[in-house]
């Protein structure tokens, strides 16, 4: 599924098309859905130019001489340029191209395509995006921000894996990273936020930041550590400790039960 590594990956696929005039777009109904129209799309986009691109969390943005365009891919939307994709795959997408999985994209002066791919039909495209809703970017995010993140105002707070996936306290981290970035630190995803301790939040901000790295490195939020034992009945492949797991957030969550017991 598109977290933010994948979509910083979409971005940069995007830069090509900098500076070259858009003669057409389309989007069908489920691309379209938060835009007043099918046609919607078509309009705002004929005759602009892309001028730069980029990014909040899990939103790709392609700047151009008149409106923002914003494109959210969901949960198994790729981007192409023509047969090119921004990645090999997604773990739990698309490995393969169908045009009827074509959902919208625009065509180029030079006759090249940029094209949103998504069999399950709940990526989205955007005019002038709000970004109010958005925290901090993932991949950006400072020590200060981090400690922002983990405030909690009243009572315990949420759970950690919970607050990690709250895209308007940190923007990018998805259930995936979410879940390396916990196996790494060494902290059980159920955890309160407001418990956890001094040791535990420098732990969990070191390790947000090496996953961020280690993960984009690698070529995506799919490679971590804990990937080959996310199934029931699995064992840490650190400790040897039985995978436990459970819906965290509204998303299945792994977690080791030797080093990451509460």
């Amino acid at each position: 599924m598109p977290e933010i590594l994948e979509v910083e990956s979409y971005r940069r696929l995007a830069d090509r098309i900098v500076g070259t005039p858009i003669v057409r777009g389309w989007a069908d109904s489920y691309a379209a859905k938060k835009l007043p129209s099918t046609t919607a799309w078509a309009r705002a986009v004929k005759g602009l130019s892309v001028t730069s691109t980029s990014r909040r969390g899990k939103l790709m943005l392609l700047h151009t001489n008149g409106v923002t365009l914003g494109m959210r891919f969901g949960m198994t939307g790729v981007l192409l340029i023509d047969d090119e994709a921004g990645i090999d795959g997604l773990f739990y997408g698309p490995h393969s191209f169908k045009r009827n999985w074509v959902r919208g994209g625009l065509e180029f002066a030079d006759g090249r395509k940029l094209i949103l791919h998504d069999p399950r039909r709940l990526a989205r495209v955007e005019i002038d995006p709000d970004l109010s809703e958005l925290g901090p970017d993932a991949l950006s995010l400072t020590k200060k921000e981090f400690d922002s993140v983990l405030r909690v105002d009243r009572g315990e707070g949420p759970a950690i894996k919970a607050r990690l996936l709250d895209q308007s306290a940190v923007a990018g981290v998805g259930n995936l990273l979410g879940d390396e970035i916990l196996f790494r630190a060494g902290i059980d995803p159920r955890t309160p936020a407001g418990r956890l301790n001094v040791d535990e939040r420098d732990r969990l901000f070191r390790a947000f930041k090496q996953t961020m790295k280690t993960l984009q490195r690698r070529g995506g939020s799919h490679t971590g550590d804990h990937m080959i034992a996310r199934f029931p009945g699995a064992f840490c492949p650190l400790d040897g400790g039985t995978m436990l797991h459970e819906s965290i957030g509204g998303r299945t969550t792994f977690w080791c039960s030797k080093h990451q017991y509460r």
